[in-house]
């Protein structure tokens, strides 16, 4: 069956692959974007729509008609806004979420997908860590997902889908990794430190977004193609860069002194970041690792989702068009 789906984000990178995925599968597509968005690379089959739905008066009627609304928006965790920083993680990610998905109950919608954050996964995961207490970005993640299941209640079935950091690019988008290309580039040395994070590609997220949306999924859903020690992740990225090298191992003392620093200066500064740097090296420092089942139930693709070719290619796609 066919769906109408309304993307809310559906210019940016994570936005554009579920655009496309669900095109691809023969669904109806709408994109909302807070500024006018060029909707390049879907032929003219995507209605762009221009609305802030933090604001919007009349979200129902923006809704109605639709069997469904993806949430691709959001604070980004780099955000470092004046302190206290929690109010404003709060405007870009529970606000939004919570007048999108009760708007989605009044218009008839039956089905939301949020594209959340790992970091919710992981406070689940460490209780005794606070993380929500720590860090702010963390805590309106959480707060994210549990606005998003109240809301919905019922009638529309919510999937928050737990995303680690995401590989793969869009046109007109510069990645968030592009900073670091000049280095990987370079004859500078690599350093990491031990842990290691789970990665996942924007394919992967827009496959298991259209799969929660066909299937009605809900609750929480993390995403996952490999976890990575972060060692590995900066080799493979240097050897997608063209310069493969050794990586060497960093202190967590010289990690922990750096962050720390960086938190002083936000502090003398009147910010705040979303990710306290003073304790940001306890987190770092761990396998942020992700359990790949329930990332490979929606996507239905065992075959290749947790495949290092998928993840290859992705990671040369990011440093391709960071160029």
């Amino acid at each position: 069956m066919a769906l109408r789906i309304l993307v809310v984000g559906g210019t940016g990178l994570l936005g554009h692959h579920v655009v496309t995925e669900l095109l691809a599968r023969g669904h109806q597509v709408t994109a909302l974007a807070r500024r006018a968005g060029s909707g390049a690379g879907h032929d003219g089959r995507v209605a762009i729509r221009t609305a802030d739905i933090r604001t919007h008066g009349d979200l129902p009627g923006l809704l109605r008609g639709h069997d469904g609304v993806v949430f691709a928006a959001g604070a980004d965790d780099r955000a470092v806004p004046p302190a206290p920083a929690y109010p404003y993680f709060e405007a870009g990610n529970v606000t939004p979420v919570t007048r999108l998905v009760t708007a989605a109950a009044r218009a008839g919608c039956t089905r939301a997908v949020v594209l959340g954050s790992y970091f919710t996964a992981l406070h689940r995961q460490w209780p005794g860590l606070g993380l929500a207490s720590v860090h702010p970005y963390i805590r309106s993640r959480v707060e994210q997902a549990r606005a998003a299941q109240e809301a919905g209640g019922a009638a529309v079935a919510t999937a928050v889908l737990e995303i680690p950091f995401v590989f793969g690019c869009a046109p007109g988008r510069t990645p968030l990794w592009a900073p670091l290309v000049p280095w990987l580039r370079s004859r500078r040395p690599l350093v990491a430190p031990p842990g290691g994070t789970a990665v996942v590609t924007a394919r992967t997220v827009a496959r298991a977004t259209a799969g929660a949306l066909e299937r009605r999924a809900a609750g929480p859903h993390p995403m996952v193609d490999e976890n990575l020690a972060w060692a590995a992740l900066l080799g493979r990225l240097a050897q997608a860069a063209g310069h493969s090298r050794p990586v060497h191992r960093l202190p967590p003392s010289l990690l922990r002194a750096g962050l720390s620093a960086t938190g002083v200066l936000h502090a003398a500064r009147r910010r705040e970041a979303g990710l306290d740097p003073r304790s940001l090296a306890t987190l770092l420092t761990r396998e942020l690792f992700l359990d790949p089942g329930p990332c490979r139930a929606l996507t239905e693709e065992p075959g290749s989702t947790g495949s290092a070719d998928s993840v290859t290619q992705a990671l040369a796609e990011t440093v391709r068009a960071c160029s």
